[in-house]
């Protein structure tokens, strides 16, 4: 696979240094991306970085993530408006682990071939550095112009904010071109991949190495764009924030949501950029979309692939199931398989209520239940009337007006659900 050819059809690629396709034709060449361990859990904005990755390792070329763990501690000013919480070193060890459990199920770091993933800290070079030796082998090799011209320092110091950059952010660029260099030295390292907001941090980098080694140095940049959703709005958050792969943060449900739900335009970009699938059958399902936008065959099949690829078979099926209940699907069957959390994640959004647990071990009508806890009957007259329609379900089982409401209806041993119609729900939690 040619890897600069894949990235491009894909829409990947948005600048890259000259001569960067040669380098890849003529060896097996090591790439790095930086991840800043600042969670313990990566999420989608991560993705695009981690499927470069995935795409060079697939090519036949070595690729290093680089974990932040020094440059974690100061926080990089690149699209940043103010300064970020910085972490200790026992915290963002354990996030370190954390991110490499995640990464495995896109990168090889156990392969015997010679282009084997490695996961690196950069805190494990920088603890080292003195600050008078980091300013006498580092420092003295990039000028206060040069530093100055990045857009990343620009656009701070413009800021109508005041606060303007303290030095320990100024000197972020130093620290990842210090990076590059020393993963040239150790790993022969030549490129630094990134988002396109990093372009400035990453050819830094070049710079060192080749102000510092010598002109015959040659190290390569290049990076990918950064993803926006068609209406403008930020990709990759919610209400709720941040979509995490780690399912205890977003669960396998909301995450297959999340790509279920993306514009027709997006899902078009996004099936490009965050699947495996290739050329041939991408531009099939594009157009077999566009025949038939309706069926929203692209977003099903998009979040199919990034869900077993995040997750797993297993959860994009429950997740997928899960998502026919709000359709009027929600089967007795379906209703049991699901897991507390997944109940709480579909009907986040209908009307709830609560009970006593005492009250339902006695036992209560369905009318009094309907009206007086479900809230799903406005009168004992309307209840009956919804009975009489065959209109009232308890967990997906039609009931009459003389059904009683006990334990044996608990789901999860703690939610009762009434669907009234098709798609009206409402979810009873026992207390």
């Amino acid at each position: 696979m040619n890897f600069i050819e894949e990235l491009k059809w894909r829409g990947m690629i948005h600048d890259m240094t000259p001569g960067l396709e040669k380098q890849l034709e003529k060896e097996m060449t090591t790439a790095y991306v930086g991840i800043d361990p600042t969670a313990d859990s990566l999420h989608i904005g991560h993705l695009v970085s981690v499927m470069m990755l995935k795409h060079f390792q697939v090519s036949g070329h070595r690729p290093i993530v680089l974990v932040g763990g020094a440059t974690g501690m100061i926080g990089d000013p690149s699209g940043k408006s103010k300064e970020r919480n910085l972490l200790d070193e026992k915290a963002l060890r354990h996030n370190q682990e954390c991110l490499k459990s995640q990464l495995s199920r896109f990168l090889d770091f156990d392969t015997d071939k010679p282009n084997v993933a490695v996961m690196v800290n950069n805190y494990d070079w920088m603890k080292d550095y003195s600050f008078l030796r980091f300013i006498r082998e580092i420092g003295k090799h990039i000028t206060v112009n040069y530093m100055m011209s990045k857009d990343s320092v620009k656009s701070r110091l413009a800021s109508d904010s005041g606060e303007g950059m303290s030095f320990t952010e100024f000197s972020y660029q130093l620290v990842q071109g210090t990076d590059f260099l020393t993963l040239y030295e150790t790993h022969n390292c030549k490129l630094q991949m990134g988002g396109s907001d990093q372009w400035g941090n990453i050819v830094t980098g070049t710079e060192l190495i080749r102000r510092k080694l010598g002109h015959d140095k040659e190290t390569f940049a290049l990076t990918c764009p950064l993803i926006t959703k068609a209406d403008g709005g930020k990709f990759g958050k919610t209400e709720e924030g941040n979509v995490w792969l780690d399912p205890e943060k977003t669960s396998p449900y909301k995450f297959y949501q999340f790509w279920l739900n993306t514009s027709d335009d997006d899902a078009e970009r996004y099936i490009k950029i965050f699947t495996l699938l290739s050329k041939e059958e991408v531009e099939a399902l594009i157009e077999e979309h566009r025949q038939a936008p309706h069926l929203r065959l692209l977003q099903k099949r998009l979040a199919k692939e990034v869900t077993t690829m995040i997750h797993s078979e297993a959860d994009y099926r429950a997740a997928e199931e899960a998502s026919q209940i709000l359709f009027g699907k929600a089967t007795t069957e379906t209703l049991t398989k699901l897991s507390a959390d997944m109940i709480l994640s579909i009907f986040e959004g209908v009307p709830q209520s609560q009970v006593a647990r005492s009250e339902i071990e006695a036992g209560i009508p369905v009318i009094g239940f309907l009206t007086g806890i479900a809230k799903a009957a406005a009168s004992n007259r309307e209840a009956r009337e919804f009975l009489k329609n065959n209109a009232i379900s308890i967990n997906g089982t039609k009931v009459k007006d003389d059904f009683t409401v006990t334990e044996k209806a608990l789901l999860q041993d703690r939610f009762i659900l009434v669907q009234r119609g098709k798609k009206k729900f409402y979810l009873v939690t026992v207390n």
